[in-house]
């Protein structure tokens, strides 16, 4: 179970770091990956250390829900964006995010 929520992490912050690289600058993108690697090593070590499904789920929604608002601030900031190609990207990588997530729920519960 812990080796999943790591695998999903990894997939999550790589897709963010792949949306902010089309969209913003290198500095921008820089500080958002180091933001998101402190904060996935922090939610490894509880989740390592306490490996409960309830907190496995709470540490997956707290994942999405930072990666969520990164990007959307990100986004924001870049509003031009919203009509090119980049949109198309970044909703699609959400759908996928949620698609997994879904999946890791629907099987933790059985």
């Amino acid at each position: 179970m812990v080796v999943v929520v790591v695998i999903v992490m990894v997939v999550m912050v790589v897709v963010m770091v792949l949306v902010v690289l089309v969209v913003v600058k290198v500095v921008v993108v820089v500080v958002v990956v180091l933001v998101v690697v402190a904060v996935v090593v922090v939610m490894v070590v509880v989740v390592v250390v306490v490996v409960e499904v309830v907190v496995v789920v709470v540490v997956v929604v707290v994942v999405v829900v930072v990666v969520v608002v990164v990007v959307v601030v990100v986004v924001g900031l870049q509003s031009k964006y919203f009509l090119s190609c980049n949109c198309i990207l970044i909703k699609s990588s959400f759908f996928y995010i949620w698609l997994l997530m879904r999946n890791f729920y629907l099987n933790s519960l059985k």
